[in-house]
């Protein structure tokens, strides 16, 4: 791309967030670099200056400036399609995660290491390996949220535009109740609390920072905790569930108070600390549980991901027992630590 862009947005695409629709489009597109556009000005909707945040709504036009990022996701013409072997191999690998499935929704439970979308250097990534499930006129099912690469577990996978948009509702107007499991370091004091802080992006560090509430690109996030299991003093197994739905959040915050995610590359800030012998120093987050009302209206989706192979291995070491607990996302004592949000 070497020119600026206009483009409108379509009718599927209203309510979005303006950084999604980004990752839609130009997924070689990183979070930093449109932060910066954003910041500069260089990418406007309708006109007018916007945040990475910013719902979108049908008919609104943005403007891109030059990115020199890959072809866009939406621009086929000159795309080299897959073969057929690869096709095959993608669509069996999905299957392999599904929970659960019907004509509205697919969720599955995404592995450790797999990313969600594209990025700079991935090859392979979750969105892409959807287009081995499009139909005939090019239509494949659609993400409506994201993990992190490292996070395994539960994610919701809408097949058709009228699904996606009630299931992105059921996120924006926060009707759905996220479970998370964690292995942390050390023990929580409180064992049960709430965390609110105003996260914002260092670009520098590429991750997120806590931050003072009127910072530049600063945004509120709240998260729930509880420490159902622990051995001594040195690690906990915790529950948590994010009220907010910001990047890298419960990383972060985890990290806030002082107990920072087993495996964490990007938050783990405790010197002199050793891991366990046994234990893989890999990521113990798991996106253990969803409910969110199903899209056509009727009923509920509740659907639980087992732990993943590493988390499973650290779990048995240390005698825990995931069969024994499984969090009940209407929790009593959630609701009066909710109540102060």
């Amino acid at each position: 791309m070497s020119a600026i862009e206009q483009k409108q947005v379509t009718a599927d695409e209203a309510g979005m967030r303006l950084d999604r629709w980004f990752k839609v489009h130009y997924p070689g597109l990183g979070f930093g670099r449109l932060q910066k556009l954003l910041r500069t000005g260089q990418v406007r909707l309708d006109g007018k200056r916007a945040e990475s945040s910013t719902r979108i709504a049908k008919g609104q036009t943005v403007r891109i400036p030059p990115l020199g990022v890959e072809l866009p996701a939406d621009d086929k013409k000159n795309a080299r399609p897959k073969s057929t072997k690869l096709i095959e191999d993608d669509r069996k690998a999905v299957e392999d995660m599904m929970l659960f499935e019907d004509s509205h929704v697919m969720v599955l439970n995404k592995p450790a290491g797999l990313a969600v979308q594209g990025g700079s250097g991935l090859k392979r990534h979750l969105d892409g390996m959807l287009e081995a499930f499009a139909d005939k006129k090019g239509d494949k099912p659609r993400l409506v949220h994201r993990l992190d690469r490292e996070t395994s577990g539960i994610i919701l996978v809408a097949k058709t535009r009228k699904a996606a948009q009630e299931l992105t509702k059921a996120f924006r107007h926060r009707n759905t109740q996220k479970v998370y499991w964690a292995m942390l370091a050390g023990v929580p004091k409180p064992k049960q609390g709430r965390i609110s802080t105003f996260l914002a992006r260092d670009e520098e560090e590429e991750r997120m920072q806590v931050v003072r509430q009127g910072k530049d690109d600063a945004q509120h996030a709240v998260s729930l905790y509880s420490v159902f299991e622990q051995s001594a003093q040195k690690l906990s197994w915790v529950t948590m569930k994010p009220i907010t739905g910001r990047t890298h959040q419960l990383r972060a915050h985890a990290a806030h108070i002082g107990n920072p995610i087993i495996g964490d590359d990007k938050y783990f800030n405790i010197e002199n600390w050793e891991l366990p012998g046994g234990i893989q120093n890999r990521l113990h987050l798991l996106a253990r549980r969803i409910r969110i009302p199903h899209p056509s209206g009727h009923g509920v989706i509740d659907v639980s991901a087992p732990l993943p192979p590493h988390m499973q291995q650290t779990w048995n070491l240390l005698g825990f027992d995931a069969t024994e607990y499984d969090p009940d996302v209407d929790d009593p004592n959630e609701e009066e630590l909710n109540k102060k949000r």
